[in-house]
């Protein structure tokens, strides 16, 4: 009977303490400052050193440039960036090497596909990624 009237006063007390879950599809879920979600790339930054394809431990990372169009201008500019996500560890060692800051890490964590192949994200996916929205997805558009 002494233990029935504590397991009954611990659940008491537990209903009145406030909730710990959130109504997720409708309330953002609230992330850490230093949280490391999917990647935002701003192309027009980038100048092709391909450090961060260097650094990355799972090589999920493709870069490729061509000359710049303008022949006074030495350097690269930027063809394709694309990131596999299927096999990205999000460990942040891109954003770390990149000279420039042209990679940066996003609040974003949604990353949930009925098809293995949208988890290729492509350059354009990447440049939408907002960095402002926390917790909810980017402009879902095909790749």
């Amino acid at each position: 009977m002494l233990g029935l009237a504590k397991g009954l006063k611990y659940t008491l007390k537990q209903l009145s303490k406030e909730r710990v879950t959130y109504d997720y599809p409708n309330q953002a879920v609230p992330m850490p400052d230093r949280f490391r979600g999917i990647q935002k790339f701003y192309p027009e930054k980038c100048i092709v050193c391909n450090q961060c394809v260097a650094i990355c431990p799972t090589d999920c990372i493709t870069l490729t440039g061509k000359k710049h169009p303008d022949q006074s201008k030495r350097g690269k500019v930027i063809d394709t960036y694309n990131i596999n996500f299927e096999i990205c560890i999000l460990c942040d060692l891109c954003t770390e090497v990149c000279p420039t800051e042209a990679i940066i890490m996003t609040n974003n964590f949604e990353l949930s596909e009925y098809n293995r192949d949208k988890l290729f994200k492509n350059l354009d996916y990447l440049n939408e990624n907002d960095t402002n929205l926390r917790g909810t997805v980017p402009n879902n558009s095909n790749n």
